[in-house]
């Protein structure tokens, strides 16, 4: 990474999707990868943490979100840039995002706790995300917690492994986690 982020005294809620667009902003404009400044930033996110970056336009479409089950980086902050600029320029279900539509964009981070393993009567899709393997543990999928349109956690399982190329009625590994969400505020901009 290169050059320190221009980092403001964020509010602790706010720091880690305002970090995620100022990340994101950096690479799409500038192609430059920012660093946390460590001054600025809450004391938790200069500790590791996985996470997953969404980023969404205001009409609540899904533009990218891409994150780590593990920690990846030395800091919190560290692996929101990372995800950040990842599901901006390399989700495989978009294009990558131009600068015209940076405006638009809203941004949410969730930090995982870490997964645990799970019967499917454990699970609450509000609650916990999921991640699923298959029975040689080639394949993985993940649904974060707490999705608009996920009711039941038959119908978690079954995203998350069509996400990951589980065919139905294969054997699955099921895990749970926690996350605590951050979102931007609704009428943030540039």
């Amino acid at each position: 990474m290169s050059n320190v982020a221009q980092t403001k005294h964020y509010p602790s809620e706010a720091a880690p999707p305002a970090l995620a667009r100022a990340a994101v902003e950096a690479f799409v404009r500038e192609r430059r990868l920012i660093e946390p400044d460590d001054s600025g930033l809450p004391e938790y996110l200069m500790r590791p943490a996985a996470c997953f970056v969404s980023i969404k336009t205001v009409e609540r479409d899904l533009r990218g979100c891409i994150g780590t089950t593990r920690p990846e980086q030395k800091t919190l902050a560290e692996e929101i840039i990372r995800n950040a600029v990842r599901a901006a320029t390399r989700d495989p279900r978009f294009n990558p995002i131009s600068e015209d539509e940076l405006p638009a964009l809203r941004y949410s981070v969730d930090v995982l706790e870490s997964p645990e393993p799970c019967r499917p009567e454990e699970l609450d899709p509000e609650i916990y995300g999921v991640i699923v393997e298959d029975s040689e543990g080639s394949r993985r999928g993940l649904l974060l917690p707490n999705i608009e349109g996920v009711e039941t956690a038959a119908r978690q399982v079954e995203i998350a492994a069509r996400k990951a190329g589980i065919p139905p009625q294969q054997p699955l590994k099921l895990f749970r986690f926690r996350t605590r969400r951050f979102k931007e505020a609704a009428a943030a901009q540039d």
